[in-house]
């Protein structure tokens, strides 16, 4: 493994990113903890960077502001209808993401520099194969976890640290009474809402729709941890570190397109009093989102979602044609891949 480990870091320049970590598993490790210390020093900073430049005088959706209506949505420093009384929270909010991106950096460093190039020849337990689909499969139970857990921490600041601004009542409050009822719930999956999930429209629902997401997620991780896929499920799939990328990717695009709709229609999780008036969608000589003249908060968000979800869509389409033994010089499938695994 070490010789192959070897050939693949040869064989790919510089610029070709992580495909040239594709057998070093520690040093992909690296990358991807130095790439989430980034991300969580985006979010500090941007969040500094707009609390310096933030008026009080002025509504939050005029000043091109991103992560503090976020914040400002969540409960933190907000009185009654919708007015800003203490902008210490966001400080700490900043600061806290800044130091925690030192942390992550620091684990980033060590894993590309110093750690094992090779997870597997000092720890077993983080060693992993590509092709091995129970290995893969557990993984994807572990990231399932962390999702559910993540959507547990919204049900939790709702339930017990503070609750939610309520844009409907203009006030923070806690939401102790969050929807069980799966109809109610579902319903907005699969019912006949005007704006499908995007018509949630009072935060007993969105909280309790958390609350199914998280139970959801949490099961599906346990058992994606304790079974081993199907005969059926392996020969389904591709199992290649770059099919993984194309399937991450796709995800991504899918979930930004619908995260682009709910930021256009939606004014409880995304307030008129933080975000704007809710958007006209229409394309003209490209698709755009847009509130008039308006650069609200909201344009700026629905249109970023937007065209990462685009550009993450041709992500996909292009590892997705690798992955299945696509070569893009000549226009043929050199080779088939689905079903290899071990």
């Amino acid at each position: 493994m070490t010789s192959m480990a070897v050939q693949t870091t040869d064989t790919h320049p510089w610029w070709s990113g992580n495909a040239r970590l594709t057998n070093l598993s520690g040093r992909l490790l690296g990358a991807h903890v130095a790439h989430a210390g980034l991300i969580v020093f985006w979010a500090g900073a941007t969040t500094l960077f707009e609390l310096a430049r933030f008026q009080t005088s002025q509504p939050m959706y005029e000043q091109g502001l991103i992560l503090l209506p976020h914040l400002a949505t969540l409960g933190w420093g907000i009185g009654s209808g919708g007015q800003i009384l203490d902008t210490y929270p966001y400080f700490v909010i900043g600061v806290l993401h800044l130091i925690s991106s030192a942390f992550l950096g620091l684990g980033g460093i060590y894993h590309a520099l110093r750690g094992p190039a090779i997870l597997e020849e000092r720890f077993s337990f983080f060693g992993y194969r590509w092709q091995d689909s129970n290995k893969m499969t557990t993984i994807l139970g572990i990231h399932l976890i962390l999702l559910g857990l993540g959507a547990g921490l919204l049900v939790a600041k709702a339930l017990y640290f503070g609750g939610l601004y309520d844009s409907n009542m203009q006030e923070v409050r806690i939401i102790a009474h969050p929807t069980w009822n799966f109809a109610i719930i579902f319903s907005y999956l699969f019912g006949s809402h005007k704006y499908w999930i995007a018509g949630v429209d009072n935060l007993e629902d969105l909280v309790g729709g958390h609350l199914w997401v998280s139970m959801i997620c949490l099961a599906g991780g346990i058992w994606h941890i304790s079974t081993e896929p199907s005969p059926l499920v392996k020969r389904l799939f591709i199992w290649s570190g770059e099919a993984y990328l194309s399937y991450s990717l796709g995800a991504l695009s899918l979930m930004s397109f619908i995260a682009t709709y709910f930021v256009c229609v939606n004014t409880l999780a995304y307030p008129i009093e933080f975000y704007g008036t809710p958007l006209n969608i229409g394309f003209d000589r490209f698709p755009y989102f847009h509130n008039g003249d308006l650069l609200s908060s909201r344009v700026w968000l629905a249109n970023a979602h937007f065209w990462l979800g685009f550009f993450f869509l041709q992500g996909h389409l292009w590892h997705a044609l690798r992955s299945a033994g696509f070569d893009f010089r000549t226009g043929k499938v050199l080779r088939p891949t689905r079903g290899e695994v071990i």
